[in-house]
């Protein structure tokens, strides 16, 4: 690979979510795209979401408005952010009048799935196609193993139906998460930290939220603060994106203090199926004594809008909050690349994992492009990694060892 803009012939991207389909995407939109092979570890054809919200940034809204053009609005406005007391009153000191734009995971995967492979769903009704050639997805492939040769990097991996594969790239594309298995075998001292707390998540229709509810979180994004605790709220979109008021969702992230290897911890992490977790506990796989238990501790410590909100979750999930950085993001003489969360894996108080997928991906169009060398391209993925993943390490410590300026 040149340093500067040859465009590669064959692309094998390693994670199907997010940010390995919007690299992806700016491959296939090129002048003279490359073959484009994505390699999935789940078996399913279809990733779930689990209900998880997603601020849209800046980074994301020009990414989809550049390589995506979806033609439709694909998040909710909300124009003012606020705090509440234990009460559950407004503090007036911290009404902040800023448009926000809230969406759903789920929105942006099929309407990339759409784009990168045609795939249709209820999300993509609509969606006019262009001419772009479509990548070839592949599902249940788990990589053992990476090596440089002369002729690109060859990738191994085993698929759950045709066991043991191997095919050799010009550019090999890591974006299978924070957890990145590539990151792994390229750099195995980087390691991913538990940091002492979890994220607890859900999301119930709104129109099932009382009047009080409603009046503080329908299109504002709402916090609530304690010791050793943070919650906050804001509207996505509905069933198959919906946009439409009172078809759409409210979505909770409630961070929790939760010391490693304690017995509250184990609990919580063990599944109803005896399985311990390591970082998620899946919609589906709570023990009913632990969401009981949370449902009175939301009674006992949050506003009553909060608690309410968490009391009609029905599908809730639990995940660690880590943190996790590689100091490189080039490999292989610029054969193999992390991006998004394989690179960094922000805390997300940020609101930001989303928005550098697509700045990494945004960036790699400028060098594929022309616009940038492969130089300015590293510099610009690697600072914006390094400045947003120092920031959520103080926001979240701030947040949950220390003392939060809006304390209700």
């Amino acid at each position: 690979m040149s340093t500067q803009s040859t465009t590669p012939k064959s692309v094998i991207i390693v994670g199907g979510s997010l940010a390995g389909l919007m690299h992806a995407l700016v491959f296939l939109s090129l002048p003279s795209p490359p073959k484009v092979r994505i390699l999935e570890r789940s078996p399913t054809a279809l990733l779930h979401d689990q209900g998880a919200g997603v601020v849209a940034g800046n980074e994301t809204q020009e990414f989809f408005a550049k390589y995506v053009r979806p033609g439709r609005d694909i998040a909710v406005t909300s124009p003012m952010r606020h705090y509440l007391n234990r009460k559950g009153d407004v503090m007036p000191e911290t009404v902040k009048h800023q448009t926000q734009r809230m969406t759903s995971w789920d929105l942006l995967y099929h309407l990339l799935r759409r784009r990168v492979e045609g795939r249709e769903s209820g999300h993509t009704q609509g969606l006019e196609m262009d001419d772009r050639p479509k990548a070839q997805y592949e599902n249940g492939c788990t990589v053992t193993g990476i090596a440089d040769e002369p002729e690109g990097a060859r990738l191994t991996w085993t698929q759950h139906d045709r066991g043991e594969q191997s095919a050799i790239a010009d550019l090999v594309i890591a974006a299978d998460g924070a957890s990145s298995t590539i990151r792994k075998l390229l750099s195995p001292t980087v390691e991913r930290q538990y940091v002492g707390y979890v994220g607890w998540r859900g999301t119930c229709p709104e129109t099932e939220l009382s009047e009080a509810a409603r009046e503080v979180f329908i299109e504002r994004f709402t916090f609530y603060h304690t010791d050793g605790n943070q919650i906050l709220g804001y509207v996505i979109p509905g069933r198959d994106g919906t946009l439409e008021p009172g078809k759409r969702l409210f979505n909770w992230v409630w961070y929790c203090n939760s010391a490693n290897g304690s017995p509250e911890h184990e609990d919580l992490m063990t599944g109803n199926d005896g399985k311990r977790h390591a970082i998620t506990l899946p919609v589906g796989a709570m023990k009913d004594s632990v969401w009981k238990k949370q449902q009175e501790y939301a009674a006992e410590i949050l506003p009553p809008q909060f608690a309410e909100a968490v009391r009609k979750t029905e599908q809730p999930f639990v995940q660690a909050i880590t943190d996790v950085i590689s100091p490189q993001n080039s490999f292989m003489n610029g054969k193999v690349l992390l991006v998004g969360d394989s690179l960094a894996g922000f805390r997300p108080h940020t609101a930001a994992s989303t928005g550098q997928a697509a700045f990494d991906a945004l960036t790699l169009g400028q060098w594929m492009n022309g616009e940038t060398t492969k130089e300015k391209y590293d510099e610009k993925v690697l600072e914006f990694a390094q400045r947003l993943q120092h920031h959520g390490v103080v926001l979240g410590e701030r947040s949950q060892f220390g003392r939060h300026p809006f304390n209700g």
